[in-house]
């Protein structure tokens, strides 16, 4: 797992854009047939990181022509056209910032009458799509990524799930009150996330330092579902001061970071 610290939420937004962009790049340079395939978060985590790569698109630095995109999750009995949906999420700060062709952007359906079968639908869906190349993830102050709460199985694929009463009451404030956010959910598995072909997870802010410290420097512990990280051969971190609070080793962490090949000595 590659960590990187950076001062402050500005820069995280910028360093995991730069590595996104980087990404959609290469792919677009060897193989302009195959456009990168994004697996993308809610959240407010991600969205620093959305906002700088829409100014990228915007200023024409960033070509994300044919670019497809799989969101992480979605609540069960959300009407898709709810502000809160997270299709409509996605769409405002991804799918229309990024100039993405919606037809090419995917959501987990969480209304649908078979769950089951959505489910599995989702997951051939990134099969026919030749995979992740990169996905973005965030993480919730329990540890979670996408909807998989502590005990989730590292082996799970996409599926349906009840959340924590602690990500509802952390969520309560998009919605009018706690009780209108959904029970359950349908999210990618942790199985499902740990095949992309590279993870990228921002966290900014004290509120999320315990989390990231028991992803990072804790056991590999399904009560700390981030903690998968650890299985993956090209997952990087992305975090500023603040969330890297709690770590134990950060003068290893920034001492590895100043000497990674083309960086340092």
């Amino acid at each position: 797992m590659e960590i990187t610290i950076v001062p402050d939420a500005n820069a995280v937004a910028t360093t995991a854009a730069n590595r996104i962009a980087a990404v959609i790049r290469a792919r677009a340079a060897s193989d302009p047939a195959r456009p990168a395939v994004l697996g993308v978060a809610t959240g407010s985590s991600p969205l620093g990181t959305y906002a700088a790569l829409a100014e990228r698109v915007r200023s024409g630095e960033l070509d994300t022509t044919g670019v497809r995109a799989f969101a992480l999750d979605e609540y069960v009995g959300l009407d898709p056209a709810h502000p809160e949906s997270y299709h409509s999420v996605i769409r405002r700060t991804v799918t229309e910032p990024l100039g993405l062709d919606p037809a090419r952007v995917h959501v987990p359906d969480g209304a649908a009458s078979d769950l089951e079968a959505a489910c599995a639908e989702y997951e051939r869906l990134i099969r026919d799509a030749g995979g992740v190349d990169l996905q973005l993830l965030g993480i919730g102050a329990n540890g979670h990524i996408g909807f998989n709460e502590p005990t989730s199985s590292f082996a799970s694929r996409t599926r349906i799930k009840t959340l924590a009463p602690q990500t509802r009451a952390d969520n309560a404030r998009f919605f009018d009150s706690p009780e209108q956010v959904p029970v359950h959910c349908v999210t990618q598995g942790l199985g499902t996330i740990l095949e992309a072909r590279r993870l990228l997870l921002v966290a900014q802010g004290e509120a999320k330092a315990d989390a990231v410290a028991q992803m990072i420097e804790g056991p590999l512990a399904s009560v700390c579902p981030a903690s998968a990280l650890q299985l993956h051969p090209d997952a990087v971190v992305v975090i500023d001061r603040a969330a890297a609070s709690k770590l134990r080793l950060t003068d290893y962490h920034e001492h590895v970071q100043e000497r990674l090949p083309g960086v340092g000595a």
